[in-house]
């Protein structure tokens, strides 16, 4: 795979053998400093990313931006991760952090400087020892259809089978073929976009449902036939937003970092991964949600609006709060929180198929 422009050579390590990367064999922090350690002033800072291509292109452009920033080299380290060899369903392996901790424990040894994450798949919670030192300007949060023959949902076959292998989309999908008297049948799936689409393009499938976002990074929105209305389906807690981690103890470098960090952004997807949190909820459960800005021309407020259903589409939670812009954190979470505790007194617990301890 050739590296986006700009980029460095290429290295890769070793694949991680699972998802929290327990084999790998206990080295203590000095050891690991003696070892590696962070990169020196005016070499390579070293990105660590997963090997899609879509990752690919996310961490190519943070590496532009950051080289930039710093007017060091970047040099893209691949990475493998659990979720990237494993076949199984998300919801089997369980969803979060098994695209991320393979990476997180490269950045914990010192193998890389930072790494970039689709925001989506982070846990919600994050290490002691790393911070999430930016969140960039967010994409279309929204979901894609693409269909064959450039159909929408709308004119879709009776008992069209549309492929996705998240829980949260067959959930919202199933509900709106309901509403309209719709015959539809929601097919799980895995693999890269090139797969997914291949199924729609091999006739396996009629359609399949991607992020916008990711379309867009990779130059394939034009494929999508529809973007689908926030109002039918809300997008995962943190879709269309990137992470870029490092060492809490790199503190230089996350000040660097910190530099693309977009305010809003941050503010959002900080209420929608707290709701997430306080639904006790992983990646994969069926959760759907979306912080966006309302304005009535006297003042802009913060809107965040969640849901849960159950996979086939006979019952949704959804509710929404609105209220001041957080100014921090801290009042970030507290929205997110508010709003989960009023969906689990309409009954969300019952509705979502994966908790976390």
């Amino acid at each position: 795979m050739s590296n986006p422009a700009g980029a460095e050579p290429v290295r890769t390590p070793a694949a991680a053998p699972g998802p929290t990367g327990a084999d790998r064999p206990p080295e203590d922090a000095d050891a690991r400093a003696s070892r590696r350690g962070p990169a020196a002033d005016g070499a390579p800072l070293r990105l660590g990313t997963r090997r899609s291509k879509l990752a690919m292109a996310q961490s190519g452009m943070v590496a532009d931006q950051v080289r930039q920033l710093t007017g060091r080299p970047v040099e893209l380290v691949e990475i493998t991760t659990y979720g990237d060899v494993s076949k199984e369903s998300l919801a089997r392996i369980g969803g979060t952090g098994v695209f991320v901790s393979a990476l997180r424990d490269a950045l914990v040894a010192g193998d890389i400087d930072f790494a970039v994450h689709s925001l989506k798949d982070l846990p919600t919670t994050v290490p002691d020892e790393l911070v999430i030192a930016a969140i960039p300007v967010r994409e279309d949060p929204r979901d894609a259809l693409v269909a064959r023959d450039g159909l929408t949902f709308a004119t879709l076959p009776p008992g069209a089978r549309i492929g996705t292998g998240s829980p949260r989309r067959m959930a919202q999908l199933n509900a709106w073929a309901r509403s309209h008297g719709r015959d539809i049948e929601t097919v799980p799936i895995r693999g890269n976009v090139d797969t997914r689409i291949g199924y729609v393009t091999s006739g396996t499938l009629d359609a399949v449902v991607l992020a916008a976002a990711g379309l867009n990074r990779i130059g394939r929105l034009a494929e999508a036939s529809e973007l689908i209305g926030t109002d039918v389906s809300l997008p995962a807690p943190g879709q269309g937003a990137l992470a870029v981690e490092c060492a809490a103890s790199r503190q230089e470098l996350a000040a660097q970092l910190a530099e693309l960090d977009d305010p809003f952004t941050r503010a959002a997807v900080t209420a929608e991964r707290s709701l997430l949190a306080a639904l006790e909820a992983g990646c994969s459960a069926p959760v759907g949600a979306l912080a966006d800005l309302v304005a009535d021309g006297q003042s802009t407020e913060l809107r965040l609006r969640g849901v849960v259903g159950s996979t086939d589409g006979t019952s949704l939670v959804q509710m929404s709060t609105t209220g001041p812009v957080p100014a921090s954190d801290d009042e970030a979470r507290a929205v997110g929180r508010e709003l989960a505790v009023a969906m689990l007194a309409k009954g969300a617990a019952g509705l979502m198929g994966e908790r976390t301890s």
